[in-house]
């Protein structure tokens, strides 16, 4: 029990003795609460988002390639990654409201020093310690939200922080864009300053702790260097197996190796360890083992389309950068007007969350599927509308019951980990997609040049003509543009591949959601929740 004394709970948990209190808020201070946390929730996500837009534009400045400027996005989501598993113990070790400001402090200068870089490689470093100011926001900000809401309005809690998390991905490439055409990539970063500063001060002085700093809470290194090995290994290979053609390249084979043994030293040792980095144990609860393959779904469709897509109208179909960004707009409108209402279906329980999911999945994958058969360069906007609205009807059906359905299926000590353990595995999912979408679209090009150029030939009628009509075959110019027409439809083609792709991943894990049980509606609670262990 808990009392309302003017907006702030005093504290009769029956944790407190045990150091932990309520920190429901209502009236001025759950709305100042409420404000701060999204908008360090968006800060995180749509920095995550907002430079791949920019991506053209930062390659050409720095002269790198595509694969290389992928690092970008790359590098903040490995240096997420390694962060949110130790998400709770740093919570726990210096205090949810210390280690909170910290971030979005870290975070705000990183972004001011990658507005500044002088070269790619300090472009990319700065992004590591960005992601690492970055990692820690979102799974403290839903925590937070989930203890600064009672228990009968979880659903609210979870709809507002899905906004930040999936219209977040979806914003940041129009603020690119827009940016980008107007200002320079530069800005990308800057812009993040005021809205830093002002949750910064919004969290020091109205977030309160659930629990006094343990002091002397150790963390377990080994694990945190394991995991960091076999992640930081797994994503080495993935992002430059393509480049040096995979296991015939001796460097590739080591660090494939390296992951390997990363990953398995890390789950042998932690499911042994007496404080484990990741408390793998949560996976015992059903929702979260299932729950966290389809956050890995999630995390493909989201980033690893949000990735492409901007690449894809750019370079293939010549839209602005700004062109571009509204393009991926018409998802994250139809994202922000449906999810409140998905939020509140699944927290009255009057729809099973598991077929919410279901359908999100399955509209996911039929969106991607229709982008897949957009293959000539003379598409407009509007003809990739109809799908992103689809992809935006489909999201907004999958996170807020996915975070209740996993989130809800533990007691609240178990709160934390599972939560960090939930976005790890969407992080996980969009830093796999990425490295992963990057290399079937580079592959994929070189197999469609070959085949395409196959059939350009000069007894070929159409080519016949075409040459005739531009200048004759002996006409370098013209053999020119023939040559980059057949390179601009085989990207194009590849960008097909990709959203392919993508398309068989989300429908192929969609019925995970059959492993799940149905969640309890929201508000209750069962002794077996309350002593699970």
């Amino acid at each position: 029990m808990s009392t309302d004394t003017g907006g702030v709970l005093v504290d009769n948990h029956p944790e407190a003795s045990r150091g932990y209190k309520e920190v429901q808020e209502f009236g001025w201070r759950r709305a100042v609460v409420t404000v701060a946390v999204i908008a360090a929730t968006m800060l995180e996500i749509i920095d995550t988002t907002i430079v791949n837009v920019a991506l053209p534009k930062i390659q050409g400045n720095f002269g790198v390639s595509v694969d290389q400027g992928a690092w970008v996005v790359t590098g903040y989501i490995i240096a997420n990654v390694i962060i949110i598993p130790i998400t709770p113990w740093l919570q726990a070790r210096f205090g949810r409201r210390a280690y909170y400001l910290a971030s979005i402090g870290i975070f705000t200068f990183a972004s001011v020093m990658c507005g500044f870089a002088g070269s790619f490689g300090a472009l990319v470093f700065w992004r590591l310690v960005q992601g690492m100011g970055g990692g820690g926001l979102i799974s403290t900000s839903q925590a937070i939200l989930r203890e600064t809401y009672p228990a009968q309005e979880q659903g609210k809690a979870q709809g507002i922080f899905s906004l930040g998390v999936i219209v977040g991905p979806a914003l940041g490439p129009l603020l690119g864009g827009i940016i980008t055409d107007n200002l320079s990539w530069r800005w990308a970063f800057f812009i993040n300053i005021p809205v830093g500063l002002l949750a910064a001060a919004a969290v020091y002085f109205v977030l309160r702790n659930p629990a006094a700093p343990q002091k002397d809470k150790r963390l377990d290194w080994i694990g945190l260097a394991l995991l960091a090995m076999g992640l930081g290994a797994m994503q080495y290979v993935l992002d430059q197996g393509q480049q040096y053609d995979w296991f015939a390249d001796s460097n590739i084979r080591l660090f494939a190796a390296a992951s390997a043994a990363g990953l398995i030293g890390f789950v042998i040792w932690t499911l042994r360890s007496r404080i484990p980095i990741v408390d793998l144990h949560v996976l015992r609860y059903r929702q979260v083992a299932a729950g966290s393959l389809l956050g890995a779904a999630l995390g493909v469709s989201l980033y690893g389309s949000v990735l492409i897509i901007p690449q894809y109208v750019q370079n293939s179909l010549n839209f602005t950068a700004t062109l571009s960004g509204e393009t991926i707009l018409v998802r994250a409108l139809a994202i922000a007007l449906l999810t409140p209402a998905a939020a509140i279906v699944a927290m009255r329980g009057r729809l099973d969350p598991r077929w919410q999911v279901f359908a999100g999945f399955l509209m996911l994958g039929v969106s991607n599927w229709m982008l897949a058969t957009v293959t000539t360069s003379e598409t407009s906007f509007w003809t990739l509308g109809p799908a992103l609205i689809i992809s935006g009807l489909g999201l907004s059906q999958i996170f807020v019951p996915l975070s209740i359905a996993v989130l809800g299926a533990v007691p609240p000590k178990d709160v934390p980990a599972a939560s960090a353990f939930f976005n790890l595995a969407r992080q996980v999912g969009g830093s796999i997609a990425t490295a992963v979408l990057v290399t079937v679209l580079l592959r994929s090009v070189t197999q469609h040049q070959a085949a395409l150029g196959s059939d350009v030939t000069l007894h070929a009628q159409a080519v016949h003509q075409y040459l005739q009509a531009h200048g004759g075959e002996h006409s370098v110019s013209a053999l020119q543009n023939l040559t980059n027409l057949v390179t601009q439809q085989a990207y194009i083609l590849s960008y097909a591949d990709t959203a392919r792709l993508t398309a068989l991943i989300t429908l192929v894990l969609a019925p995970l959601v059959i492993l799940m049980r149905k969640p309890r509606p929201a508000g209750t609670v069962t002794a077996k929740t309350v002593t699970a262990k």
